[in-house]
């Protein structure tokens, strides 16, 4: 891919972001576009929107946690739907965590920190990855590792950042 091409690619993927999120009511981000936490969490510092993580791997599917089996990680509390997936992730809680803290893979590997949807995920070498939208989700699945090693890269010099100051 010549450097035309794929500046091309970056700004249509850039443009679908900005275009994705202006078109999602505010109240559909619950992150705080002004905290430097390195972890995606709504006010009341609960991770993927109170969805299981550990259901992503167990019943493929998104599967809305309950608030009477949490557990905390990372500065993170989760929410689980039975004390078996809460026990599983206690056991080895990296092994569930979303990837970036929950933010976008693909925001990340253009160095941005967007919402993650519980809804636009996918598992990837046996780790979990959000996108802020099925549409941003489509042009990440494009070139997976790619964007990942981009996202790799970049991650640790952007986790620290409000996503308000990378936009």
């Amino acid at each position: 891919m010549n450097a035309k091409t794929l500046r091309a690619s970056l700004l249509a993927v850039t443009t679908a972001i900005a275009l994705g999120a202006a078109l999602v009511p505010l109240a559909a981000h619950a992150y705080d576009e002004n905290s430097t936490a390195a972890v995606n969490i709504d006010a009341k510092g609960v991770g993927l929107k109170g969805h299981d993580p550990v259901a992503y791997f167990t019943a493929g599917a998104p599967t809305a946690g309950k608030a009477e089996f949490n557990a905390a990680h990372a500065g993170v509390t989760y929410h689980f739907a039975s004390a078996a997936n809460r026990d599983a992730f206690k056991a080895d809680p990296a092994k569930y965590a979303p990837q970036y803290g929950g933010f976008c893979a693909m925001g990340v590997a253009l160095e941005r920190k967007l919402d993650g949807d519980p809804n636009a995920w996918r598992i990837v070498d046996g780790k979990l990855y959000l996108n802020v939208n099925k549409d941003v989700q489509k042009k990440w699945l494009e070139d997976v590792s790619g964007n990942n090693k981009k996202a790799d890269i970049n991650w640790p010099q952007i986790k620290g950042k409000t996503p308000k100051s990378l936009a």
